[in-house]
């Protein structure tokens, strides 16, 4: 269908969504240390956008029109040492700064993914449980494991988005070696905490909270151990979850816990004590019934009171269907007032406006593997096979940045829709790929690829400074 760019007009040679774009890799440039290979890895982002059926490498070439192009220079930019992860990821994490205020906290989501394999020899992978399966004939299937971070985008009418900051391999102690060192899913989300929280302190952000989200994946005693200071982590926890109250006044020293609580799900059928909050949720608002209860400690983490959140489940009847949302129970790390009671360190509010976010990452995931092809590169090597998987989520979170600093959440292109539809209220990933091809068909410099089917290598290195040029001159403008 059409589409209406009057309400976006483009400014300049540039298009805003390129302009982004491209600011953004020019801030990436400490992560290669020759100025070719720098080219080499714009030269793949622009090619991964561009990509319609696969994107693997070969494509990303197909789609710069360098069909005849050897691709052994961008499978060495995987393959070998000529790409700093480490400095790529905060390098992105100091642009995702200037658009999360230090106001409020720093929110992030932390959650395990997949990415499936057909090999039994590949670096990495190992028998894991299949999503694909019902749920009463469960199965497996090769793959390798990563645990994702992700920041949370400031909330707008209910809507966020998740912007992948790491992902970092989590690989069984039976999977094949050679790829990474084997460690838990735990223990890879502890590290990438500790690693946030420390970048943030470096980029002066000491006295903001970092707010850390996950599942019951996380809610292990290593992970309420090594929680690093000013952190707060929210995470849900088994309806059994053994708790245990605090020592009771007037004990021992030496004791460390008090009498057994109940259990999570056991707060469900008490009637008193309830309280009520509404939360907006991609446009509509929901009623929550909640409980706090605590302060609590788990065995094994006497230094670290928790606090219980309950949150009832409901029955909504929509037409001849009745929907059921089943109780959950959360916890969170306790702060002490002025007066010395345990208490929650953010609003109630706030946690659980922050608590619907989380699935913001089950839709990156999705996004990611089906839409984007995370993981399609095709490699052998122990060093490619990880950083191959890291390199296309990173150009998946550089995209989704540059899209929501040029539109916001509600300012994108608008198509051309029927009476019925008037279109969603924040962008999609279609329309952020539609744009990103619009705006290279509407740029001065267009690539050599539109003109011709064949191209070589100096051509697009060649139309990569041009496109440099371009952009310095549209912003001294």
């Amino acid at each position: 269908m059409a589409q209406d760019t009057t309400r976006n007009p483009t400014t300049g040679a540039v298009p805003p969504i390129l302009q982004e774009l491209w600011q953004l890799l020019a801030a990436h440039r400490p992560a290669v240390r020759q100025a070719r290979v720098f080219d080499r890895l714009r030269g793949l982002v622009v090619g991964q956008v561009c990509a319609v059926v696969r994107h693997t490498v070969t494509q990303a070439l197909a789609a710069l029109g360098l069909v005849d192009t050897d691709p052994g220079a961008f499978y060495r930019l995987l393959g070998r040492n000529r790409l700093d992860y480490s400095v790529l990821t905060r390098c992105y994490l100091r642009e995702t700064l200037a658009v999360v205020p230090a106001s409020g906290p720093y929110v992030a989501v932390v959650d395990g993914v997949q990415m499936p394999r057909s090999s039994r020899t590949m670096p990495g992978t190992s028998w894991v449980p299949c999503p694909r399966t019902p749920c009463f004939a469960k199965g497996s299937h090769r793959a390798q494991f990563f645990v994702h971070l992700a920041a949370l985008l400031p909330r707008w009418q209910g809507y966020s988005r998740a912007l992948p900051l790491r992902l970092d391999p989590a690989f069984s102690a039976k999977a094949v070696p050679g790829a990474a060192p084997s460690q838990s899913e735990a223990q890879a989300a502890s590290s990438q905490v500790a690693w946030l929280r420390g970048e943030l302190d470096v980029a002066e952000r000491r006295e903001q909270l970092l707010l850390v989200v996950g599942d019951a994946h996380f809610d292990t005693i290593e992970g309420w151990r090594q929680l690093p200071a000013r952190t707060v982590l929210l995470v849900r926890t088994a309806r059994n979850r053994a708790l245990w109250r605090l020592p009771p006044a007037g004990s021992r020293s030496t004791r460390r816990y008090g009498e057994q609580a109940p259990h999570p799900a056991e707060w469900v059928s008490r009637t008193d004590d309830w309280q009520f909050t509404t939360v907006c949720v991609r446009g509509r608002t929901v009623r929550l019934r909640y409980r706090v209860e605590g302060p609590f400690l788990r065995r094994g983490v006497a230094a670290r009171p928790l606090l219980l959140i309950v949150v009832s489940g409901s029955r909504k009847a929509k037409g001849r269907y009745r929907r059921r949302r089943e109780p959950a129970y959360f916890l969170v790390n306790a702060v002490q007032d002025a007066s010395g009671a345990w208490v929650v360190p953010l609003p109630l509010a706030t946690l659980l406006a922050w608590l619907w976010q989380r699935w913001e990452i089950e839709v990156a995931h999705r996004q990611m593997k089906t839409d984007f092809g995370v993981g399609q590169i095709q490699c052998w090597s122990a060093r490619s096979t990880v950083l191959a998987v890291q390199v296309q989520a990173w150009t998946y979170a550089l995209c989704v940045l540059a899209g929501y600093r040029a539109w916001g959440y509600d300012r994108h292109p608008r198509l051309t829709r029927a009476l019925w539809w008037p279109g969603t209220a924040r962008w999609s990933m279609a329309t952020l790929w539609r744009g990103f091809q619009l705006a290279f068909a509407q740029c001065a410099a267009r690539h050599p690829s539109r003109a011709a089917p064949r191209g070589t290598w100096q051509e697009s290195e060649s139309w990569l400074q041009r496109l440099d040029h371009l952009l310095a001159a549209s912003l001294v403008a």
